[in-house]
């Protein structure tokens, strides 16, 4: 029932209650996720639709193993991250590229969305695990 935000809104309620995070904290987490929202409007102009297609279709072939799904992921946006500007992390680039493909293929795709952000979570988890807890800390 809840809808997927992409742009750092809290949609839906949570299940178990509250995140248990101090009101500074989460006001700290809804600068991060504006800023970074921000970026992917820029970011989503540009992404061509080949790209999107093209890891769709990885997506779609149900033979690939999850580890196989993230290397594709990881592919994507490494090429991606070589268009971005040098002043921008790379990190940075790398999780806002990751959001905006997830956004840009469950909108292609809608059948999708489960796959697409299972895989999209074990790509930040594999790759940006550490970058996300330093950004939040």
């Amino acid at each position: 029932d809840d809808e997927l935000q992409t742009d750092g809104n809290r949609s839906g309620h949570f299940q178990n209650g509250d995140l248990g995070l101090a009101p500074t904290h989460e006001e700290v987490i809804r600068i991060i996720a504006a800023q970074l929202a921000e970026i992917g409007d820029q970011f989503d102009k540009e992404i061509q639709g080949r790209v999107v297609t093209d890891l769709a279709q990885h997506f779609l072939n149900e033979q690939l193993s999850r580890e196989e799904i993230t290397l594709h992921m990881s592919r994507a946006v490494g090429e991606l991250t070589r268009s971005i500007p040098s002043d921008m992390e790379p990190e940075k680039a790398m999780l806002v590229l990751a959001m905006v493909l997830t956004k840009k293929i469950v909108n292609t795709v809608p059948s999708l969305l489960v796959r697409v952000f299972n895989s999209t979570v074990n790509y930040l988890h594999q790759q940006l695990h550490d970058y996300i807890a330093d950004m939040v800390s």
